[in-house]
């Protein structure tokens, strides 16, 4: 017996019957073939659609396509359309084993859709895993993301990054709440001030789908009524979304909107809120749990379900517009959503802005704006001090401000805080001559000279030099004087001016969300203006020159935009609320302001460009790199017959050490800028066009030198 089990057994000596019988076994099983993990090297297949069409996210234009991968039979029910994946990417074609295709390094990507049989007629890598069973990537998403990409030239893979947020495990382990019941329609409340005001909140109540461009009064109202625009949007059973300029405005309309309904009606997208908080709240909208969402610009791809209203408040805030690839421009992606999905839109702010007002002017929105009476009800009043005034003035020579300011403010301080805006933050950051006010610059990197706080020295602002003996190269005058005077030197005099009066600062180190109604002198950069309790009893808008002069095609849109942000804080004329701004009073911004009139602004910077052929009536795009590299691209885009191209012209050079712009030349590289403009409906020709070249460029390799295209680049000089 066991001779036999010894012959059986292949010869093992003294081994029992039953341990034979398991070596045997086990041998049995260990011929069975197993998958190799990430590879799934001879794993049967899915038996129903076992092609996967999956996104990359590499995010260059080359490989803005969809591949194709096998899809495993252990991973056929996770792999689902719109869940994360990862697949091995850049193996060669002779890397193939039991007709899979292996190699290449393991990257991210979205699982776009099932098929059947594949267009590639070569073997295909495998799934190597699917990261989460969450679809994160809806239809009408990707649709949304591939529009934009196009719109901007860019990849989609760009797009999907800021579309959807990182994963966080722990978020998606945790349930969403039920979806509560549609809210009542809410009443008009401030609406009714403005004409055709409660007939929007009612089409959106009954379902409609409204566009307007909405010039709201100035002071707080605005956040509640924004808010009750949403609340009518859900009262038809539908979802509504709100984009902001910044945490603050949408603090404001999140306390709108949970006075309106409660806790757990709304979302609040913003990058404050952490990568978890944020991933939870952004799944709840995925899943339909919440259906009205605010948010920062990050917000405007937010996947709320039947979407019934977008809207964007302050479009002309810079903080609208995208820094990542491809840059997109928050108020171009609602325009897309609300073409994509036909639902209502509202864009709304106390300025208008050039694009605006050509959205009114092409019958595609309509306005609702209140009457005049309204309009001089609710804005204070605005007094004007230009350069004559300052001339005849004996306080100004001598002094920070002129005497209208000293009294405005005086007057003001008696009933409540006054609001002072400077364009520049820090001491004194420019100095200029004093007799021909020539800017005054390094001798040794031509950099701009500011004062600083320790005394009368004067140091780059480049290359951080102090210099002793400047003189003037133009006149050969020896006295300067603040060519921009910064908000903590202001502070500093007009505390001395006041001491018995507490004076905040308000700015990018520091930005006040609120300030007490007691009086108080608050000096604050452009946009970072806190609120003041009961609003503020006077403004003073400082330095207009210094917002008015910049070499930009929007610098008096700006400059009026941010006076108007400010003096919308201060009381009605009819409590004693005053403006005064330093600037000229002719200039077509400083009248706007003083007759409280920027739709009529825009609307006469729309008709100049529209003669002059300049955006938003001409579709554009920047092209900037090296010279010989610029001239290169342009030759071999293949651009519209309708296209101009303007220079290229010179981008100044960046001195290394200081802050660098996103799309800025590298410190000390002479780059040029070329824009390429072209005629309404062909901007998509256009983006094409220039998407193409680029692509072609990154698929030659790494020896092309670096060439960036920017579509609507926000300064074009």
């Amino acid at each position: 017996m066991s001779s036999e089990n010894e012959q059986s057994g292949g010869g093992v000596e003294g081994a029992p019957p039953e341990q034979l019988a398991l070596i045997r076994e086990s041998v049995r099983k260990a011929e069975v073939p197993r998958a190799k993990p990430r590879t799934w090297r001879g794993a049967a297949l899915a038996r129903e659609l076992p092609v996967a069409r999956v996104l990359v996210d590499k995010g260059v234009l080359h490989l803005d396509r969809y591949f194709d991968y096998a899809v495993p039979e252990e991973l056929d029910a996770d792999a689902q359309p719109g869940v994360r994946v990862r697949v091995r990417f850049g193996a060669g074609r002779h890397r193939v084993r039991d007709g899979r295709r292996e190699g290449g390094g393991l990257i991210d990507g979205f699982l776009v859709e099932r098929l059947a049989e594949s267009d590639y007629s070569g073997p295909l890598a495998a799934l190597a895993q699917v990261v989460s069973p969450e679809p994160v990537l809806s239809e009408e998403l990707l649709g949304l993301a591939r529009a934009v990409a196009d719109r901007y030239a860019g990849s989609l893979a760009d797009v999907l990054q800021l579309a959807v947020p990182p994963r966080s495990a722990r978020a998606e382990q945790r349930p969403s709440p039920e979806p509560l019941p549609a809210p009542a329609a809410p009443e008009a409340g401030s609406w009714v001030r403005y004409e055709h005001g409660g007939a929007f909140l009612e089409s959106l109540a009954s379902g409609g789908a409204p566009r307007a461009v909405w010039n709201a009064l100035p002071g707080p109202e605005w956040s509640e009524e924004l808010a009750r625009a949403v609340v009518a949007t859900l009262a038809s059973g539908r979802g509504a979304l709100a984009v902001l300029p910044d945490g603050r405005a949408v603090a404001r309309v999140d306390a709108a909107l949970t006075a309106l309904l409660g806790d757990g009606r709304h979302a609040v997208l913003t990058a404050d809120a952490g990568p978890e908080k944020r991933y939870r709240e952004w799944l709840a909208v995925r899943r339909g749990a919440v259906r009205a969402v605010i948010g920062t610009r990050a917000a405007m791809f937010a996947p709320v379900q039947d979407l019934g209203l977008v809207a964007i408040w302050d479009d002309g805030d810079d903080s609208h517009s995208e820094q990542h690839a491809p840059q997109p421009h928050a108020r171009e992606v609602l325009l897309l959503r609300a073409a994509q999905d036909k639902c209502a839109f509202l864009l709304g702010s106390w300025n208008c802005t050039v694009e605006a007002a050509q959205l009114v002017e092409s019958g595609w929105a309509r306005p609702i704006v209140a009457g005049r009476e309204q309009v001089r009800g609710a804005a204070p009043l605005v007094r004007t001090v230009g350069d004559q005034d300052l001339a005849r003035d004996e306080a100004a020579r001598a002094a920070r401000l002129p005497t209208l300011a000293w009294q405005a403010v005086r007057e003001g301080l008696r009933h409540g805080p006054v609001l002072v805006q400077v364009p520049r933050r820090g001491y004194v950051p420019r100095m200029a001559c004093a007799n021909c006010r020539a800017p005054a610059r390094c001798r040794h990197c031509s950099g701009p000279l500011e004062a600083q706080e320790s005394g009368t020295a004067l140091r780059c602002g480049w290359c951080g030099r102090d210099e002793a003996g400047w003189h003037c190269q133009e006149c050969g005058g020896f006295r300067l004087r603040a060519q921009v005077v910064g908000a903590r030197r202001t502070a500093e005099e007009l505390g001395r001016a006041f001491p018995a009066v507490p004076v905040r600062t308000s700015g990018r180190e520091h930005v006040l969300d609120t300030v007490p109604g007691a009086p108080a002198l608050v000096v604050s950069t452009p946009g970072a203006e806190p609120v003041a309790e009961g609003g503020y009893a006077a403004a003073l808008l400082l330095d207009g020159w210094a917002m008015l002069g910049r070499p930009d095609l929007r610098a008096g849109e700006d400059a009026l935009r941010r006076w108007i942000a400010a003096a919308a804080l201060v009381r009605p004329q009819g409590a004693g609320g005053t403006v005064v701004v330093v600037a000229e009073p002719t200039l077509r911004p400083v009248q706007s302001l003083v007759r409280w009139d920027p739709v009529g602004h825009a609307v006469r910077e729309l008709a100049e460009r529209a003669e002059l052929g300049f955006p938003p009536v001409s579709r554009m795009a920047a092209v900037s790199g090296t010279g010989e590299a610029v001239a290169e691209f342009l030759r071999a885009v293949e651009m519209p017959r309708e296209a101009q191209v303007l220079g290229p012209v010179p981008l100044p050079v960046a001195a290394a050490g200081r802050p660098r712009r996103v799309g800025a030349p590298p410190p000390g590289e002479h780059w040029e800028r070329a824009l390429v403009r072209v005629p309404p409906g062909s901007g998509a020709a256009l983006a094409s066009a220039l998407k193409a070249a680029q692509a072609a460029r990154m698929a030659r390799g790494a020896g092309e030198a670096v060439v960036r295209v920017r579509i609507d680049p926000p300064d074009i000089g």
